[in-house]
């Protein structure tokens, strides 16, 4: 494992601050922008791409604040005492850094299968527990290692029940529906060459996984976290209401009971459904209900809200770079270098190419979609490509450079507590793997 232990070696020399990137990132697109694309006369080249920075900078803020409630939230909800204990519980399972690295990577997969948010929230904090865990019973554990695996949930969440694409060309008011019709989630995500890519994945990336804890490593869990509970002191009157279990445990009932009715009377799908705003309005409330009491759910938010400091600065900056890429053309521009470039049996590997290429500028899948899908759609027709291969291709493409952009793993690094250049060169080894699987998945089925 010696090319293994230089490549980590020399990953970690190069890698800036999530932030450092961020900011490179920008001066890289503006500059991209000022030489590929067209000026208005009116304008110079700095002065379009600064109105474009500038415009797209406040567009993620709802986005912002929706991803800072689901870190905040599920983090406060794992310093709960029983979901701290059951966490615990399955942790004991993880006796070995090889077990460890298996269990976390196979059931953060699953959990991003079924929901992105929830398979990244869930990831990152069954790495910190299963961490606590080693570290209080003295086991060797490359806790990077371990982070990486409970970050893979955003290498598959594309193709999975959440997959904003294959979600969105299944409703008839889609913005593609005259170019392309409605294309059900039975030819994408529940095709049978993307469920034999689940299975793939669920075997293929876990063993990765293990042959990787088998590397010599030193970093081992930081430190336990620090108590939440709040300090016992002499209460009177009103304060009374706040350390009150009955009270705070009704509270948390309402959230728990209103989400469910909406459940059972919502007219969408049951995925239709699980979006990010209800699976904060069920997080607010369990957090609540499981915490006991407001003043002990407070205590445990102030502990986790430190860790959502990366998301809060950072993600107006991507934001930025989203207003470049889109208000300037230079998203069109590198689509179409890609395709233009392609025949009918290279356009899905050219396809998959410009997805990957472009999430590493534009980490939203959804918001991908509605600007790189018309330009894949009219190509796939003029090539005579099918829709549902377009379609997987820029899904597979997308999420899989999840695992190279730190735009993602900012949630979990306020969780673990860990640098991103410390689960950096994990994850990129994980999206070679990834990456060749689902070419592979791609083109044989």
């Amino acid at each position: 494992m010696n090319i293994v232990n230089g490549y980590m070696k020399w990953v970690k020399r190069i890698l800036p601050s999530p932030l450092s990137i961020a900011v490179l990132l920008t001066l890289l697109t503006a500059l991209l922008a000022i030489i590929f694309t067209s000026t208005p006369s009116d304008q110079s080249g700095i002065e379009y791409v600064a109105n474009a920075w500038n415009k797209g900078i406040w567009e993620l803020l709802k986005f912002t604040m929706q991803m800072m409630l689901m870190l905040v939230l599920g983090h406060t909800i794992a310093l709960s005492k029983p979901v701290n204990k059951l966490i615990r519980q399955v942790s004991s399972w993880c006796t070995s850094n090889g077990k460890a690295a298996v269990f976390v990577t196979f059931t953060s997969l699953v959990a991003g299968y079924l929901n992105w948010g929830m398979g990244l929230i869930f990831g990152a904090i069954l790495a910190r527990k299963v961490g606590e865990y080693a570290k209080e019973k003295g086991i060797s554990l490359n806790y990077p290692l371990i982070a990486a695996c409970g970050y893979t949930s955003l290498m598959v969440w594309h193709g999975g029940m959440s997959g904003s694409a294959p979600l969105t060309i299944n409703k008839a008011d889609h913005s593609l529906m005259d170019q392309m019709g409605v294309l059900s989630i039975d030819d994408t995500i529940l095709s049978s060459s993307n469920l034999i890519a689940v299975v793939a994945s669920l075997i293929v990336i876990p063993a990765f996984a293990w042959l990787l804890s088998k590397r010599e490593y030193k970093k081992s869990y930081p430190g336990n976290q620090r108590s939440h509970k709040a300090k016992d002191e002499a209460l009177t009157g009103a304060e009374k209401l706040d350390n009150s279990r009955v009270f705070g445990a009704l509270f948390g009932l309402i959230f728990l009971v209103v989400w469910f009715y909406q459940l059972l009377n919502t007219e969408k799908s049951f995925y239709d459904f699980i979006n990010l705003d209800s699976i904060n309005f069920i997080l607010f409330g369990l957090a609540i209900f499981l915490n006991g009491s407001l003043r002990n759910f407070v205590g445990a938010a102030e502990q986790a809200i430190t860790g959502s400091t990366g998301i809060l600065i950072q993600f107006p900056l991507y934001a930025g770079i989203m207003g470049i890429m889109k208000y300037t053309g230079l998203l069109e521009v590198f689509a179409h270098f890609f395709i233009d470039n392609s025949t009918a049996q290279s356009f899905p590997f050219f396809a998959y190419l410009s997805s990957a290429v472009v999430n590493v500028l534009v980490p939203s899948g959804g918001g991908q979609w509605q600007v790189q899908g018309p330009i894949l759609v009219e190509a796939a027709q003029h090539l005579g490509v099918s829709m549902p291969r377009t379609v997987m291709a820029l899904v597979y493409g997308d999420q899989i450079t999840n695992m190279l952009q730190p735009f993602w793993a900012l949630p979990l690094l306020g969780i673990t507590g860990l640098k991103a250049k410390d689960i950096l060169p994990y994850s990129m080894l994980f999206m070679l793997v990834g990456g060749a699987l689902f070419l592979t998945i791609l083109y044989v089925f």
